[in-house]
């Protein structure tokens, strides 16, 4: 089964594009006013327009006022919502929406009982924890802490990057990566060449 890419935190229309391009699956954008890495809905609508057929745009929200959610999903042609956060299974089934539940990964986080708990999600995106931040640290985990079968598709996340992304596809054999920082020249700005890199390995691994 192929590996899917998503690549999140976009700010600029010529990042997303150059991504999608260059055969990425989904674009993230970050609906989250600490990060770096936020969008207005502006901005976001001009992304979402720019980008070619068959490219899936998912939304992210952290603990978000269900107000402010609507509203985006009033305004943005959203695929997804990815929930960043500490929302509780029934939060995230109030928008009548496709999403994905982030987990920050440490010893001790019970998949199965998340898994179970967030039955009805399109996948679990599995993410380095951090006590300050909700993501985007670049920060990897212990892929030992990954479970050897989950009920829901297993998307990874944390610390990505091109020189090591075939290790972590042998390993983890997640349905899906989800990269940030690892392709920015910086917070918000993506490197050209670093998707290049980054799609090309995930692309030399599946096809070697």
């Amino acid at each position: 089964m192929r590996t899917r890419v998503k690549i999140c935190g976009f700010t600029r229309v010529e990042d997303a594009v150059f991504a999608a391009r260059a055969g990425v699956d989904a674009i993230g954008l970050v609906f989250y006013p600490p990060s770096p890495r936020h969008v207005e809905i502006g901005q976001a609508q001009e992304i979402v327009a720019a980008l070619p057929a068959f490219v899936s745009v998912v939304a992210l929200f952290v603990d978000a006022p269900e107000a402010a959610i609507h509203d985006v999903l009033a305004k943005v042609a959203v695929d997804c919502i990815q929930f960043h956060g500490d929302e509780r299974p029934e939060a995230c089934r109030i928008y009548g929406q496709r999403y994905i539940k982030a987990v920050r990964m440490r010893a001790g986080v019970d998949i199965d009982a998340l898994a179970a708990a967030y039955h009805d999600a399109d996948g679990l995106l599995l993410d380095a924890y951090h006590p300050d931040a909700k993501g985007g640290t670049g920060l990897a985990f212990n892929w030992d802490l990954l479970p050897q079968e989950c009920p829901l598709p297993i998307i990874l996340a944390g610390g990505l990057e091109a020189c090591h992304v075939g290790a972590a596809i042998a390993q983890a054999k997640p349905y899906a990566l989800d990269v940030s920082s690892g392709v920015e020249r910086e917070k918000g700005i993506k490197d050209p060449k670093k998707i290049a890199a980054f799609m090309h390995a995930v692309n030399l691994k599946e096809t070697g």
